[in-house]
Order: C-alpha cells, then structure tokens, then sequence
C-alpha cells in the first residue's frame, strides 16, 4: 500500500488537501494509524509531512503549517486556514450549478441521478441567490455532436470497439482508425475521446469536434493492459523535447490559429501597430504549418526560425510559377 512511484502533482495535491483538516482534527494520532487511514504507506505519509513544512499562506515562519511525528504521534499546527470544509461564495455556487447543468444535458451520462442529486442540494442550499444559475441553459452545440458523444460513451459502457473517421489539421486530412475507448473528458471547453488507437499502437486523445464519423463495432473493445490514461492536469497537448519551436505573427482574421491549434503563448499585439496575436507553437514536422501559412495568405507569417522563413518564402514563390504573369502582376 502506498502512492505510486509515477502520482501526479495534481493527485499528491488533492491527498494533501484532504489530509491536512483530517489531521487537524486528531490531533496526536498514532503514525501507523494514520497512515492506514489515510490509504498510505508510513512512509508516504512522512513524505507528505517532510512536505507540509513548505506549505502555508505566506513566507513567513508564522505562516507556514507546522508537523511534529517524532514520538510517532502526529500533530499538525498553524493550518487553521483550512482546518474547516470550505463553503462557496455565492459567484462559485452560481458557476458550480451552471457547469452541473451543462453536464447533465449531456448525451449518454451515466451518473445523471448523483448530478441531479448534486444540483439539488446547491439550490436549496444557495435559496434566492440560485436566481442567476436558472435563467442558464446549456445545450450540445448541435445533434450530430450530441449523438457522436452518445455513442462513443456507449461504446466505453459495452466494451466495443469503434471506427473513427478523424481529422487531424497538422496534416489536413481525415484519417480512418480503429480505437478501443477508454473515456470521454471535458477539458478547456471542449470533448475529447481518449483510447488505444490501433493505427498508433499507443494512447490517443481525439478530440470529439474532430470526428467526422464514429461507428461502434461489433468487436470486444478492452484496451491492451499496458494502455494508460494520459495525466490531463497539464492539458492535453504534450510537445516533444526536441519539438521545433516557432513564432508566428497572426493579423486580425487568422487569430483564430491560436483557438484551433495547440500553442505554447500568445502574445496581443497593439491596435497602433496592426493588432492581433504573436504565437508560439511546438512541432515535429512544418509541413502543416507551411500549408496553414499558405492558406492564410497575407494574415499570417513565421517570424522564426529563419529555416521555416525560407521554407514558407520557397513554397509561396513555387506556387506563384502556377500563375500567368498578368495574373501574378496584376495586370
């Protein structure tokens, strides 16, 4: 018993959050115990105090959450700030049951009765001030949307197999997969199916706008028991270490790279010197990227590295051999 060698910040986050107000409340409890307890080994749980020591509201040494597990009894001082359950200001409880909402509208969830159950108690809790969460609706963008989901949650519920027919931008192209599902996420506004795609041998993430069709299979769906779920508390784009990173100046009308495609910053530029964005994107291959500025035309440009300048300047010229000269000059 014990975390894993390969927790994730986000996990140890969530453990220490619990822990803290759990040990507040026994004070001197026996290290063994404790650690049964909580789920961990005595080791992990020193681990967690050892950390505890940086951790606090401030710098000071006043302000930082004290541990003492010497005698093997634990005590845990100066963490009053969150000795006691939170309570939800009036604008996260509002928020909380807009999301609640949203996510029972949708298509295939099977949990709709702990949300409705959920959704319950914050309106009776927040009385009159629920007003503003009423008067929000949240519906599927469109029904072949909802139903893409609707399926693709089916699948994962009866272990079946799905076909996808999916686009993928960097190279402009639709592809045809075979994927064993594993789950359906949320993340940034957006759905996305993840599962142990066949064509890639390993996990994917597809992002649910991206299908351009979906078709649950009549063959078992069990992913291999080496497939793992990606750890999303980063997001979902993971750039390689020896990714290429380039900048690209995007005018108004082409900001819209930045909401569609995976990029490392964005930087506003001023009305006074054009507007728009200045971007970073992490790749492997500048094909897509040389299409993408192509298509943009004169409201998209790489500002470096000089290589890519010269690739995107090379297959502009190229392509303007193709036109007759009147046209080109044009006369």
């Amino acid at each position: 018993m014990g975390a894993s060698a390969t927790e994730t910040a986000t996990a140890r986050l969530a453990r220490l959050l619990t822990m803290v107000p759990w040990l507040v409340n026994r004070q001197g409890i026996d290290l063994q115990q404790a650690a049964d307890d909580l789920g961990v080994s005595v080791e992990q749980l020193e681990a967690d105090l050892n950390l505890l020591f940086l951790c606090g509201y401030g710098q000071m040494p006043d302000e930082l959450i004290e541990a003492d597990w010497e005698e093997g009894r634990v005590f845990v001082g100066n963490a009053d700030t969150i000795a006691r359950p939170l309570r939800l200001g009036v604008d996260e409880a509002v928020t909380l049951m807009v999301g609640l909402r949203a996510l029972r509208e949708v298509p295939g969830l099977g949990e709709r009765d702990a949300v409705e159950r959920a959704l319950a108690k914050l309106e009776d809790a927040a009385g009159a001030a629920a007003a503003p969460a009423s008067r929000v609706r949240a519906e599927m963008a469109d029904e072949s949307s909802a139903e893409l989901l609707a399926r693709a949650r089916r699948a994962i519920a009866d272990r079946r197999r799905v076909h996808l027919r999916y686009l993928v931008p960097a190279r402009d192209e639709a592809t045809e997969r075979d994927v064993d599902p594993m789950r359906v996420v949320g993340l940034d506004g957006r759905w996305y199916l993840e599962g142990w795609c066949h064509r890639a041998e390993d996990t994917r993430m597809f992002r649910m706008d991206r299908v351009e069709e979906l078709t649950v299979l009549d063959v078992d769906g069990t992913p291999p028991a080496d497939a793992r779920e990606r750890d999303l508390s980063e997001g979902t784009f993971r750039p390689g270490p020896d990714d290429l990173v380039v900048t690209l100046r995007l005018l108004p009308g082409a900001t819209w790279v930045a909401d569609y495609y995976p990029v490392e910053s964005a930087e506003h530029v001023p009305a006074s010197e054009g507007g728009g964005l200045v971007v970073r994107v992490r790749t492997a291959d500048t094909a897509w990227l040389r299409r993408l500025m192509w298509r943009l035309g004169g409201r998209g440009s790489v500002l470096d590295p000089a290589e890519v300048v010269a690739e995107v300047r090379a297959g502009a010229r190229a392509a303007l051999t193709a036109y007759p000269a009147d046209v080109v000059g044009g006369g």
